[in-house]
């Protein structure tokens, strides 16, 4: 019996994530100081991190595509390689230009492969269909409660060392997880093999994005999840600089991010266990009208701490429970032979909202001296988001019907 058992691939692979996106979570601590230290607007470090998300997300169906055809343990490796060197030089910069090449590229690629993406789907091959929404909402949470512990830690290392420091031990901490990848092999289990024995049809690659590229509830899929892009990038690029905008103390910014973090955690669990029982489609509608709802009365209510904490408990709640959601749709429809690659694809589409959140949220806050037509520019999209879901059909595709059956 091999040791890479569902459990362990959950483990290990959760480990991973928790890393990585706790890292990037925290991102936003990083505005002020550095754009203080060389004298820069608030848009150059924007820009970074939306070249950053942009990055992530033209790699994520490159680094999908070779995980699910060679294997997800070795791409998984190299791009925690990547990630860690990108903080390390990140730590060295002097230049925009330098900032937008480490900041911007090598994380930016080096996160394509520890993220959700690659990692969901290892987890989602590893067990059968009935588990499959439960294990990807447990991967999720797990990966988000880095949030919880990442900031606080980044903000102490911040506040102790400075940046530059902070910079070379989160680097190393991303690092020590590069072991753990060897289990994530994204082998099929022996039912899982024999249940995909049943298929019609045994795609390349280039049949199953065809096949998903002409799938209308694929392409409304990809528009919404554009929206949860845009709304994330921005909150987390720019929330903690809002913050000290108001006059409220910079460590209420981390702690702001880590209450994210936590409610994260119930939220993607909660979101993973309802979507085995409830239509994804109604579950995500759901949540995207619910954050335009939650923003908009953020935006008109008077800051302070106590709103900047709901907001974030509630917000968080709703942070990353769209990702076992859309990536079990992904499943759910294609099956899972792929779903590293066409779910990359959906995910390029959130992480282009994510570079025009994150950039925009910098570049208007110059020009304005304000955010807040992002901010009501994203309750407009998540209204928007919400209608794309709602004519989504959930069935799986003809080819993969006798599968059901």
């Amino acid at each position: 019996m091999t040791w890479r058992t569902p459990v362990v691939i959950l483990i290990f692979g959760t480990i991973i994530m928790m890393v990585s996106f706790g890292t990037r979570a925290g991102f936003g601590l990083f505005l002020q100081p550095i754009s203080t230290d060389f004298g820069w607007g608030r848009e150059v470090f924007a820009f970074s991190v939306a070249a950053q998300t942009l990055n992530k997300g033209l790699s994520q169906p490159v680094a999908g595509a070779i995980a699910d055809k060679y294997g997800s343990g070795r791409v998984i490796s190299v791009c925690i390689g990547l990630l860690a060197l990108g903080l390390y030089t990140m730590s060295q910069v002097t230049t925009p230009g330098e900032l937008t090449l480490t900041a911007g590229l090598l994380i930016g690629v080096g996160l394509s492969g520890t993220s959700f993406g690659v990692i969901l789907a290892v987890i989602g091959r590893s067990v059968p269909e009935h588990r499959r929404s439960l294990f990807l909402g447990i991967g999720s949470a797990g990966g988000a409660s880095g949030q919880l512990f990442m900031v606080p830690l980044g903000q102490s290392f911040l506040s102790a060392y400075g940046w530059m420091t902070t910079m070379v031990l989160l680097g190393a901490m991303v690092l020590v997880t590069m072991p753990l990848a060897f289990a994530l092999t994204g082998k099929r289990s022996a039912s899982q093999a024999a249940a995909a024995s049943l298929a019609v049809v045994e795609q390349t690659l280039g049949e199953a994005f065809h096949e998903a590229r002409n799938h209308r509830s694929y392409l409304y899929l990809t528009t919404g999840f554009f929206v949860c892009g845009f709304q994330l990038a921005f909150i987390t690029t720019h929330l903690p600089a809002f913050i000290v905008d108001h006059g409220v103390a910079a460590s209420l910014a981390a702690t702001a991010l880590a209450v994210i973090g936590f409610s994260n955690i119930i939220g993607s669990y909660f979101a993973g266990v309802l979507g085995g029982r409830i239509a994804k489609k109604n579950i995500l509608s759901a949540i995207y009208v619910l954050r335009s709802i939650i923003i908009a009365v953020f935006i008109l209510s008077p800051i302070s701490d106590i709103s900047i904490l709901i907001f974030a408990g509630t917000m968080g709640f709703l942070w990353l429970s769209t990702v076992p959601l859309t990536s079990g749709l992904v499943a759910d429809m294609f099956g899972v032979r792929y779903m590293a690659t066409l779910f990359g694809f959906v995910f390029l589409s959130h992480q282009i909202g994510g570079f025009l959140g994150a950039w925009l949220g910098g570049y208007l806050y110059d020009v304005t001296g304000s955010y807040d037509v992002v901010w009501w520019l994203s309750v407009v999209l998540g209204l928007l988001s919400a209608a794309f879901h709602l004519p989504i059909d959930e069935r799986r595709v003809s080819r993969l019907a006798p599968a059901s059956s």
